[in-house]
């Protein structure tokens, strides 16, 4: 965040400012809400998205009763200073009626990469039983980095050879149980590309 609270313009609202909240990883709209200063303060310290409730007149912390937390990325204010753009990583379905979004949409990414990712911390997250991905976590984390190592050799093994099929499924293989040993280290790949990024400059 780069500005303080006492830059903000408060008064245009009687003390609130309307906050856009965005999935950090699909980019979808996801609500709209109000905070005071008091709720930005509340949202900055404890990385938890806290509105103040028009209705309630009180401020209102997103999932304290669901559990469908708004974690806080990243701040973000506009041109006139009177509104603000949070991104977020949502835990569970935003809106009250169940749905993803407040405005109907399935908050889904089109990156299949991203996608297979919240499916793998989902299962890291919500352990079943019959997910093979749920069994790798269970068996700790060197036991997932053993697999990526073992799926890296045999990429190699392959690359050494011309058969495209046997490649790419190895290749496949060696993504897939990284993104896992990512989840169980508890980074993302949007961590992982920030690093390339800053490699990049």
């Amino acid at each position: 965040m780069n500005f303080t609270i006492n830059q903000l313009d408060f008064q245009k609202n009687d003390g609130l400012i309307p906050v856009i909240i965005q999935d950090n990883t699909t980019n979808k709209v996801l609500m709209l809400g109000y905070m005071n200063a008091d709720a930005l303060e509340k949202t900055i310290i404890e990385k938890k998205v806290t509105f103040f409730s028009r209705s309630k007149q009180r401020l209102w912390t997103k999932g304290e009763s669901s559990g469908n937390f708004l974690n806080l990325v990243s701040i973000a204010k506009d041109c006139d200073k009177d509104t603000l753009l949070v991104k977020v990583n949502p835990v569970g379905p935003v809106c009250h009626t169940g749905a993803d979004t407040c405005f109907e949409e399935t908050n889904r990414t089109d990156n299949f990469l991203l996608h297979l990712e919240s499916v793998i911390q989902d299962r890291r997250d919500n352990p079943s039983s019959k997910s093979y991905t749920t069994s790798l976590f269970k068996k700790g984390i060197n036991k997932v980095a053993q697999k990526v190592g073992e799926e890296a050799i045999e990429l190699v093994i392959e690359a050494k050879d011309n058969d495209k099929d046997l490649f790419m499924g190895e290749a496949a293989d060696l993504m897939y149980h990284y993104l896992v040993l990512l989840a169980a280290k508890n980074y993302t790949l949007a961590e992982v590309i920030e690093v390339l990024k800053n490699r990049h400059k």
